[in-house]
């Protein structure tokens, strides 16, 4: 499957590749980005699942997650993209294609996440096989509702997931 690459103002979105994987791990290692996506820093070994899934759902599903660059820099800013984690949650997600994002400590504060979700979900809009996308927020996460809410999402319930309170969001794709 090739992975598309896109472009906004400031960001590249492209393929992971296995050169990525040392920002990727530092990221995932730092716990202010953790902090409301497992509550624990990763270690290099969940990292590289992480990675390996990614690439996975793109040759499975057609959909996955995108490296994201500063394209100015060529620094490793985050990831973005769809998924189908088969989460076990209630209510469940039943096979939508869920979004979801994280940025390096650098990168946050600056709207590059909301110019990464917008550009993921535009390409969503005409690829994905499905009428909507949803992501989950984990309760106290105020700066990614604010980023959800920018780029089309509006709150429709609250979940449980692995036994702590989410924020559901999800966004129409006219057919």
């Amino acid at each position: 499957m090739i992975v598309p690459e896109l472009k906004t103002d400031r960001l590249t979105l492209r393929r992971h590749q296995t050169r990525d994987f040392e920002a990727s791990a530092a990221m995932w290692a730092d716990p202010g980005v953790t902090r409301h996506i497992g509550g624990r820093p990763f270690t290099a070994q969940e990292t590289w699942t992480k990675v390996l899934r990614y690439v996975g759902h793109w040759e499975l599903l057609g959909f996955g997650y995108w490296a994201v660059f500063d394209t100015a820099t060529g620094r490793f800013a985050g990831e973005v993209g769809f998924a189908d984690f088969k989460r076990e949650m209630d209510p469940p997600l039943d096979g939508t294609p869920e979004i979801g994002w994280a940025l390096a400590p650098w990168a946050q504060g600056r709207g590059l996440a909301t110019e990464a979700v917008t550009a993921a979900v535009a390409w969503g809009a005409t690829r994905l096989q499905a009428n909507r996308t949803v992501c989950l927020i984990d309760e106290g996460n105020t700066a990614s509702f604010r980023v959800a809410e920018k780029c089309g999402y509006q709150r429709y319930g609250q979940g449980l997931y692995a036994g702590s309170p989410v924020q559901l969001f999800q966004r129409f794709y006219p057919r």
